[in-house]
């Protein structure tokens, strides 16, 4: 019989997150336990694999803080990412607007970018070359391009993430039923059908998942923390 098992990291506990992620770039962990994906500088870019590899075949869900900033003006946004490239906990995409997950255009397969994945972004700059609207949103990617047709703003002009607050977010995969969804402060911001592992992984059950975000030559300080796992084993 299959059991649900919640693994709890709270704040201010000593090495619950340091030594857990697989860092490159600019990320870094941070006294708060959490863990730095860009400092507020200009062309940076960060990113944190978890070290334990998911499994497709079973439920989770991961729930998260994640901060983007104190400037409106500020760039480029986070993106949570689930992978099975080939360079493994060395995957990293392209930095600026493609938040160190993707490539500059759909159809330039060249340059780094991080594939076959699935990814959710939240993005704080329009890129008129990623289809991006001219406010702050979330959208759902797959292979390492950040052009969608589709995102959420919740319904406003204005919509922004860099204010300087903690944001929560959960991301949770039922593969009984092939579904994602997407959790933003509390509000479903993604829900669709999707065969993760024949559709997108080639049949591979075992994926690497974990944050990446970059900065252009504008910037912010971005970061996340972790605030639980559930895993069904």
């Amino acid at each position: 019989m299959r059991k649900l098992i919640f693994i709890f990291l709270y704040v201010g506990m000593a090495a619950t997150v340091q030594g857990q992620y697989a860092l490159i770039g600019d990320a870094a962990y941070m006294n708060n336990d959490c863990i730095q994906l860009t400092p507020d500088v200009a062309y940076s870019e960060g990113i944190a694999y978890y070290k334990t590899r998911l499994n497709l075949q079973n439920f989770f869900q991961v729930d998260f803080d994640i901060y983007l900033g104190n400037k409106d003006e500020g760039a480029d946004g986070i993106t949570f990412v689930i992978h099975n490239d080939r360079r493994g906990f060395e995957a990293f995409g392209t930095w600026g607007e493609c938040m160190g997950y993707g490539r500059w255009s759909k159809n330039y397969r060249a340059g780094a970018y991080i594939a076959p994945s699935v990814a959710v972004e939240f993005d704080t700059y329009e890129n008129w070359r990623q289809n991006d609207p001219p406010h702050d949103h979330v959208a759902y990617l797959e292979d390492g391009t950040n052009y969608h047709e589709t995102y959420w703003h919740d319904n406003n002009l204005e919509f922004n993430l860099e204010d300087d607050m903690l944001h929560s977010f959960s991301f949770r995969w039922e593969p009984d039923k092939q579904r994602i969804t997407v959790w933003l402060d509390g509000e479903i911001v993604h829900q669709g059908i999707r065969d993760l592992i024949n559709g997108v992984f080639g049949g591979e059950t075992r994926v690497i998942w974990g944050f990446t975000a970059s900065t252009g030559r504008a910037s912010n300080l971005q970061y996340f923390c972790l605030r639980n796992l559930a895993l069904k084993d």
